[in-house]
């Protein structure tokens, strides 16, 4: 028997942005070991190009990458998630649907850089700083042995990881 695939979404209100990156991350640095999904609580309906342009740095396909709403996931079908994030305060703060599978849920939040102001090289310089945050705590997640804890030392191992500064 193969080793367990962990299914987890990545959440922010407008899913542009912070949880595309995430998505990304934990795609590709999971190795097969993780799917990562991401959505939003009031999608965008866009993806911020920046966002796209750091996930491309490290090989992320993202010919179909598309802001969307959270609703997806709580859909009697979906594929039911081991593990919830949320990346932004907003979406923290809000009262999600039922997912299915009772994940663990955890907050890592991050400073949205899709709100700097300036010209494309002050906000490329924000979305590879947000993106290198990110990718910190997901190497720490990647450093787990996921495999072997609880419910109950994966949640606090991961509720680290999100108190963690970067």
């Amino acid at each position: 028997m193969g080793q367990k695939i962990w299914n987890v979404l990545v959440l922010c209100t407008g899913n542009s942005a912070r949880s595309i990156m995430g998505e990304a991350l934990i795609n590709v640095l999971g190795q097969g070991r993780f799917k990562a999904y991401s959505a939003g609580s009031q999608p965008m309906g866009r993806v911020n190009p920046f966002a796209v342009e750091q996930a491309q740095t490290i090989g992320y396909d993202t010919s179909t990458v598309r802001s969307k709403s959270w609703d997806e996931f709580s859909q009697p079908d979906a594929t039911p998630m081991d593990i919830v994030i949320t990346v932004c305060d907003s979406a923290a703060g809000e009262s999600c649907p039922l997912w299915r599978g009772s994940p663990i849920k955890v907050h890592w939040g991050f400073a949205d850089p899709s709100h700097v102001n300036g010209n494309d090289d002050d906000k490329r310089t924000a979305f590879t700083k947000t993106f290198a945050q990110i990718r910190k705590k997901v190497e720490a997640l990647m450093q787990l042995p996921i495999d072997q804890l609880t419910t109950g030392q994966l949640t606090t191992e991961l509720q680290a990881i999100g108190d963690t500064e970067v």
